[in-house]
């Protein structure tokens, strides 16, 4: 569990709107109750792991959108570490259905988001 903890310590933030939008333009993946981008790193420091959340108005109130993003970050903390790319930035994005869906649910829309994001696993797990 420590590493788990070492591992998520790494994972920097966006917080400008200049590396939403260059995220914005990368590959993009929509499962269940998430949609996930990915693109490379315009950062410094190109071997870190960076994340950002965002939920717009259009899914409710404030305290929705709070209780959006809080699980979006535990499913980042969860499987980042694992599933995601050196040196990429992911931005998830939460849908409606966000801050209701079933933990579980949200937690394998996220991984199959992920898996498909990244080449080589998406192409092996169609031959599966």
């Amino acid at each position: 569990m420590t590493d788990m903890t070492q591992n998520s310590k790494k994972l920097g933030r966006l917080k400008k709107r200049s590396e939403f939008l260059h995220v914005r333009g990368g590959k993009y993946k929509a499962r269940g109750a998430l949609v996930i981008q990915m693109r490379q790193t315009c950062a410094a420091d190109s071997g870190a792991m960076r994340v950002g959340f965002t939920a717009t108005k259009k899914i409710g109130n404030a305290v929705v959108r709070n209780r959006a993003k809080r699980r979006m970050r535990e499913i980042a903390r969860a499987l980042l570490p694992q599933l995601g790319e050196k040196g990429m930035d992911y931005v998830f994005i939460a849908r409606d259905t966000t801050a209701s869906r079933p933990y579980e649910a949200l937690l394998d829309d996220g991984r199959k988001a992920l898996l498909s994001l990244r080449d080589k696993p998406a192409q092996s797990a169609k031959h599966l």
